[in-house]
C-alpha cells in the first residue's frame, strides 16, 4: 500500500546509495556487492539474459473500481474457484471479485471516533493487507490510529467482521500474510519499520524483526511481503530494495539482506515460480518490474498496457493478477490479468 504522501514529507531520489547507508546493519550478496551502471533517463536496466525470464502477455482488465467511491485497490488474495479477494484502501473494504470480473463488496469498516486522522502518517483509517487461510478463512488490516480497531480483522462467512490480533495504536499494518508451518501471523508495519508476528488463533502481537533495512526513510518502509525459499522477504518502499531475511530453525529472523535495489517506489511483488525472481508492482512509477535472482530488473508492463498507481502482483499458475489503485497517478482503479510466459 502506497497512498499520496503527506504535504511537507520529502520524496526520496530515484537514486539512492543505500548500500552506503546499511552497511553496518544488513549484508549485501555478492550478485549484487559491485553497482549495476545507471541506466540511461526514462529506461531500465536490463541484464543480457532477459530473454530466458519470465515475459507478461495478454493483458486485460478483469474489474473496474469505482475511485469516487474511494475503491483505491491495495492488496489481493487469491481463491480456489478464481475469485480474488481485494482490499481497498480509503473505502475501508473488503470486496470480492468473481472470475467474470462482478465486483460484490463483503465488509466495510466503520470509522473510528476520530475519523482516523491519528492514522500513523497518512491521517485516515484504511483496509491494507488482506489474506486467505487454507481453511478459507479471510482476514485483513486495518490501520486506524485507534487502540481496539488497529490490527488483523476476520472476516466472517456470514459477513460480520472481528478483531483477532490488536496492534499498537501507532503502528502502520500494511502486509499480510499467513505462516501455515508456524501457526502464525506476519504483518508489515510500514511506519515503524517492523515485522511483527502473532498466533493464528488470535492473541497478542510481538515484533518478529526491527531490522534497520525495513525502516522508513520519511514515509513508508517495510510494505509488500511474502514468505519463499527459507526466509521472509519485503519491499522496502522509500528505499527501493528488496529485503530477504533468513528464517531460523525456531521459525526467528535472520540477518537481513538486501536482494534487490533501486526500486524506488515498490510496494507488493510476488515469485514467478522461478527460483527467487519476482514481479514488482512499482507504484509511483505505474510498473510492473521483473528482478532477477541477481537483482537485473527489466519493466514488463507501464502506464502504456493501462497500469496507473500498481500497487500489487499475484502470481498463480501461469497467470498474474495485477491491481492498480490510482492513488497517484489516473482515475481508473482496476484488477487486471495477465498470461505468465517462463523462459
Amino acid at each position: 500500500m502506497f497512498p499520496h504522501r503527506p504535504t511537507g514529507l520529502r520524496r526520496r531520489a530515484a537514486t539512492l546509495g543505500l548500500t552506503t547507508l546499511l552497511a553496518a546493519a544488513v549484508t549485501v550478496p555478492a550478485a549484487l556487492a559491485a553497482p549495476t551502471p545507471a541506466a540511461p533517463a526514462g529506461t531500465t536496466a536490463t541484464h543480457p539474459d532477459h530473454a530466458t525470464g519470465t515475459r507478461l502477455g495478454n493483458v486485460r482488465v478483469l474489474a473496474h473500481f469505482d475511485r469516487a467511491a474511494g475503491q483505491v485497490a491495495e492488496s489481493m488474495a487469491l481463491e480456489p474457484d478464481g475469485s480474488v479477494i481485494v482490499g481497498m484502501i480509503p473505502a475501508r473494504q473488503v470486496v470480492r471479485v468473481a472470475p467474470d470480473g462482478a465486483v460484490q463488496v463483503l465488509a466495510t469498516m466503520p470509522l473510528p471516533p476520530d475519523g482516523g486522522t491519528t492514522t500513523p502518517v497518512v491521517g485516515s483509517a484504511q483496509v491494507t493487507g488482506v489474506a486467505r487461510s487454507d481453511s478459507g478463512d479471510v482476514y485483513f488490516l486495518y490501520p486506524s490510529g485507534q487502540g481496539g480497531l488497529n490490527g488483523i480483522w476476520q472476516l466472517r462467512p456470514s459477513g460480520e467482521t472481528r478483531l483477532v490480533v490488536p496492534l499498537p495504536a501507532d503502528t502502520f499494518p500494511n502486509a499480510l500474510a499467513i505462516d501455515s508451518e508456524r501457526g502464525r501471523f506476519l504483518v508489515t508495519d510500514s511506519t515503524g519499520g517492523r515485522i511483527w508476528q502473532a498466533p493464528l488463533r488470535g492473541g497478542e502481537a510481538s515484533v518478529w524483526s526491527a531490522d534497520p533495512a525495513l525502516a522508513p526513510d520519511g514515509f513508508f518502509g517495510a510494505n509488500g511481503m511474502k514468505i519463499h525459499d527459507g526466509a521472509v522477504w519485503a519491499s522496502n518502499s522509500d528505499r527501493g530494495t528488496v529485503v530477504r531475511i533468513p528464517l531460523t530453525r525456531n521459525g526467528g529472523s535472520g540477518r537481513a539482506e538486501i536482494r534487490a535495489t533501486d526500486l524506488e517506489g515498490i510496494d507488493d511483488f510476488d515469485f514467478t515460480g522461478r527460483g527467487t525472481e519476482i514481479l514488482a508492482a512499482i507504484n509511483e512509477s505505474s510498473k510492473v518490474v521483473r528482478v532477477g535472482a541477481d537483482g537485473a530488473r527489466r519493466t514488463l508492463l507501464d502506464a502504456e498496457d493501462g497500469l496507473q498507481g500498481t500497487t500489487g502482483v499475484t502470481v498463480r499458475g501461469h497467470r498474474a493478477y495485477v491491481t492498480n489503485g490510482a492513488n497517484l497517478a489516473g482515475d481508473d482503479p482496476t484488477l487486471m490479468l495477465a498470461d505468465l510466459h517462463r523462459r
